[in-house]
């Protein structure tokens, strides 16, 4: 699960989207975000209501489709800010919109749109539980210790940035960070949307 967790996906891209246009408070908000959507991915699986999302064919291409969606709409955000590159003024608007509540919401929506998660939760979980001596309770335990692992190693990164933001501030730097990031989050939701 570890190496699992190390690997880079969309929830890395969108904590690392949000740290370097909201500095620190604005990646924990994010990364809070993914860490509540991988709680309630985790909590489905153990409870039954995943494996009925998988075998329900509408409901998983809809969750499928709009999580597609949302990470080409954060790509296109992300690449946009790399042409632009005018970050200042972007960032104040954020501000004066209130960005908290919106990086929180674009970290769990990133998180709780992707059925990856929950197909993970589903073949990775049940290895470790036998039905006959393991409760709900040991469950819900491994998928919470799942989501744990993924929010430290997002903190760890978080941090990371924070220590090297002077340096990823530099403009060239951070129009290139975006044009990554916005590339990476493009090429995950094209890559979710064409899985079969």
């Amino acid at each position: 699960m570890v190496l699992i967790v190390l690997a880079p996906g969309p929830d890395t891209m969108v904590m690392l989207k949000n740290a370097l246009s909201g500095g620190f408070r604005g990646g924990l908000l994010a990364s809070l975000g993914i860490f509540a959507g991988n709680a309630v991915q985790g909590s489905a699986a153990a409870l039954g209501l995943g494996v009925l999302i998988a075998r329900s064919q509408p409901v998983f291409l809809a969750l499928k489709w709009a999580g597609a969606a949302y990470l080409v709409f954060l790509g296109v955000q992300a690449l946009r800010g790399a042409l632009r590159g005018n970050y200042h003024a972007v960032e104040e608007a954020q501000r004066r919109r209130g960005g908290g509540f919106r990086r929180f919401r674009e970290g769990f929506l990133s998180n709780i749109t992707n059925p990856k998660v929950l197909v993970l939760y589903l073949s990775v979980l049940p290895q470790f539980l036998d039905p006959a001596r393991t409760t709900t309770w040991d469950a819900l335990a491994l998928a919470y210790t799942v989501a744990v692992l993924g929010v430290v190693w997002l903190l760890v990164l978080l941090v990371f940035v924070h220590r090297v933001r002077a340096w990823l501030e530099r403009r060239r730097v951070r129009r290139a960070l975006d044009g990554v990031t916005g590339t990476a989050l493009l090429g995950f939701g094209a890559a979710l949307a064409l899985e079969s």
